[in-house]
């Protein structure tokens, strides 16, 4: 990718998506009547949002051009945050929708970090490498996440 105008476009929607999945998993967690595991996803959300305006923020003067969907270029023709969501439903248990959150936030960090070495150019790479970063962030607190769940089992 090595034009800022569709690497934000790209960011924007990848965010937009994420945040939509994390309240739809704590959506489920509520219903599971799991309350702490639901905050954890809100506040991820929460998160999404802001790498949403920040991404948008970025853009700054630019115009950052509404893509069609066959116009993303996204790994595998999917964005990395929409993953598998059958069996993402009011009974799916805390480990499943962990692992599930786990697994987006994983592809977004490849998404971004791919970006980020294959791109030529040095405005899309350095904000590719600052997402990757943010992404791995997301990946690391999610991982403490299941690991203190697996210990309950």
């Amino acid at each position: 990718m090595e034009d800022i105008n569709l690497f934000l476009a790209h960011a924007v929607e990848l965010e937009r998506e994420a945040a939509r999945r994390y309240e739809e998993l704590a959506d489920s967690m509520r219903t599971d009547g799991n309350t702490e595991v639901e905050k954890f996803f809100r506040q991820m959300a929460v998160f999404s949002r802001k790498h949403l305006a920040q991404a948008v923020e970025r853009g700054g003067f630019r115009l950052i051009p509404a893509l069609t969907p066959t116009e993303y270029v996204w790994p595998d023709g999917l964005s990395p945050e929409q993953f598998d969501w059958i069996g993402v439903d009011c009974m799916i248990d805390v480990n499943n929708a962990l692992e599930i959150a786990l697994d987006g936030e994983r592809r977004g960090h490849a998404f971004y970090a791919d970006i980020a070495t294959i791109t030529g150019d040095p405005e899309v790479r350095a904000m590719a490498q600052e997402f990757a970063a943010e992404e791995a962030e997301h990946v690391a607190e999610l991982e403490k996440w299941i690991d203190r769940y697996a210990s309950q089992k």
